[in-house]
């Protein structure tokens, strides 16, 4: 009886611990930093219609950093480096 009571007991607390193990995972939603001199540049325009194609929903599962330098290319650096203390995944 108690080899019985074993034998169900401990294959159900091991698929309980991969169960919770894995549902604790936490979904890392990948961060793109954008740095441009124009505040409207179509590549970026069509960058986010692309992975919008494959899937990816700005602020669901994708997040996006925008810095744009005013037409100016003197920010550029400061700009770069405020991405990079944001640690976003690509620039």
């Amino acid at each position: 009886m108690k080899k019985k009571i074993l034998v169900f007991i401990l294959p159900t607390l091991v698929l309980t611990f991969v169960y919770l193990a894995a549902a604790q995972q936490p979904t890392k939603v990948p961060r793109i930093g954008f740095l441009t001199t124009a505040a409207a540049a179509p590549s970026t325009k069509a960058f986010r219609q692309g992975l919008g194609e494959l899937g990816y929903v700005e602020g669901k599962n994708i997040l996006f950093e925008y810095r744009y330098a005013e037409g100016r290319p003197g920010p550029l650096p400061e700009l770069a480096e405020e991405l990079v203390r944001l640690k976003v995944d690509v620039m």
